[in-house]
């Protein structure tokens, strides 16, 4: 059982005072009763209280100072104003001075108490809705981004000093890097993030209805538009616009996007009223856009518009340091959401899918560990359960300090093998200590300074 709602009274009257507390702890509050203005003041520094009912008329300082205090130093505390000399302009002057609401005497007990159930509920609300925003943000700070590389590092730079304008950017960089990513982190680092963030994949939407989904369209405009419908831009009026694949954009629509860039107004489809709406627009796209300039195939004025300031996503291939991060967050990730025991890759596992190539980036180094997680039983995934397109050279021990290495026909790279052989007996070690360097260095037979300069030589990024 929760603690009561712990509700402070002040009231010279003794009779108010009496009936209302007595009803009030029938409710199951927990009243804190002050006979005067000072006594009000005195409790508000002791206790932390979930609402104040305050008479207005009292001796020494009155109720209004009463107010004003808690509106002051515990604003999200309620205050309900409670007189016998109501008038409409004391209650007008109240409210102006953040009251939540004005009940006059004689009290009606029923009226209070549904009073203080609305107050209270709409504190609750108040608070869960900080809390989610303050969730939201959390989900979408910079530091939520995967990545400790050097490629990741200059990215993060990057995004920090262009959230704090309101530019247009364009993100560029293969399928799967996590360009939407980038976006959302944008805008909510951002001046605007306590604004709508409206993405739209142009690509995934065919021409005849992504105009529509942009600009929105009148009643009536084409067969199946039976209501007005707001399209994306004022949706996100004072917040972002991500326009995901916009090299998939049509020429027609290409030169009205241009037109509203320009001009902050649009018409909507089948219609002649001007909308005008201030959102910051964000562009993303796979295709070489200065190419597709050369080719005719995408406007040149529509590309410096969106190129303002351009930002490039590495693909994962030129951040290998950061494989080792990305697997442990999402076998984290994907355990958790499957209810699984957590499971953990072999350091011939891990080391086999830093070498790999990764052409589906980020998103296809996900999608593979969402499946070992499924489909392997054991709590480590070896080598062996790797598909085999990312299965490399194996290193087979034997004994726990013997290691053998077969000859192919073609023969061996032994600089490389023994470099990654020196990579897995680190990443194993790492492992097995549950990332504590001191002792992993113990049992590689090293000082935890030549340790730490090889992990950072390799770059091999194990966090504890």
């Amino acid at each position: 059982m929760g603690l009561k709602p712990k509700i402070l009274i002040a009231d010279d009257e003794p009779l108010t005072l009496e009936v209302v507390v007595e009803r009030l702890q029938a409710e199951g509050y927990d009243i804190e009763v002050a006979t005067c203005g000072k006594e009000a003041l005195e409790a508000a520094d002791k206790f932390s209280f979930k609402l104040v009912l305050t008479d207005l008329f009292m001796p020494d300082i009155n109720g209004m100072e009463v107010l004003r205090h808690f509106v002051e130093h515990f604003p999200e505390t309620p205050v309900i104003v409670l007189t016998g000399f109501g008038t409409i302009e004391t209650a007008v002057e109240a409210i102006k001075h953040g009251a939540y609401d004005y009940l006059s005497k004689p009290a009606n007990l029923d009226e209070i108490v549904l009073t203080l159930k609305r107050a209270i509920e709409h504190k609750d609300l108040k608070e869960q809705n900080v809390a989610l925003r303050s969730q939201i943000l959390e989900q979408h700070r910079l530091e939520r981004l995967i990545g400790q590389s050097a490629p990741m590092h200059q990215l993060y730079n990057i995004i920090r000093r262009v959230a704090k304008t309101d530019s247009t950017v364009l993100i560029t960089g293969e399928s799967g890097t996590g360009k939407e990513l980038i976006a959302n982190a944008i805008h909510f680092q951002s001046p605007r993030n306590d604004m709508p963030f409206v993405p739209i994949n142009c690509g995934a939407i065919p021409e005849e209805l992504l105009e529509s989904e942009l600009f929105g369209h009148e009643k009536g405009a084409f067969t199946g538009a039976f209501k007005e419908r707001r399209g994306r831009f004022e949706l996100a009026n004072k917040g972002t616009v991500f326009l995901d694949e916009i090299g998939e954009m049509s020429p027609k629509l290409q030169v009205k996007l241009l037109r509203f860039i320009q001009e902050t107004k649009f018409q909507r489809v089948g219609g002649s009223r001007t909308v005008e709406v201030d959102v910051r627009i964000l562009a993303a796209t796979n295709k070489d856009l200065e190419r597709a300039v050369a080719e005719n195939e995408f406007r040149e004025d529509l590309f410096y518009r969106l190129n303002v300031i351009p930002i490039h996503v590495p693909p994962l291939r030129e951040r290998a340091g950061d494989v080792a991060l990305l697997v442990r967050h999402f076998l984290n990730q994907h355990c958790v959401k499957k209810n699984l025991p957590l499971k953990r890759l072999s350091p011939a596992a891990l080391e086999s899918l830093k070498q790999y190539d990764w052409p589906g980036n980020v998103r296809e180094l996900e999608n593979v560990i969402e499946r070992l997680v499924i489909l392997t039983d054991a709590d480590e995934i070896q080598f062996n359960d790797l598909p085999k397109r990312m299965q490399t050279v194996e290193v087979v021990a034997v004994e726990p300090e013997t290691t053998f290495i077969e000859i192919g026909e073609d023969g061996i790279n032994l600089k490389e093998l023994l470099d990654n052989l020196e990579n897995r007996l680190i990443l194993d070690a790492l492992q097995r200590t549950g990332g504590v360097k001191n002792k992993a260095a113990k049992l590689l037979g090293l000082n935890r300074t030549t340790l730490i300069e090889k992990m950072k030589k390799k770059q091999i990024d194990f966090p504890a």
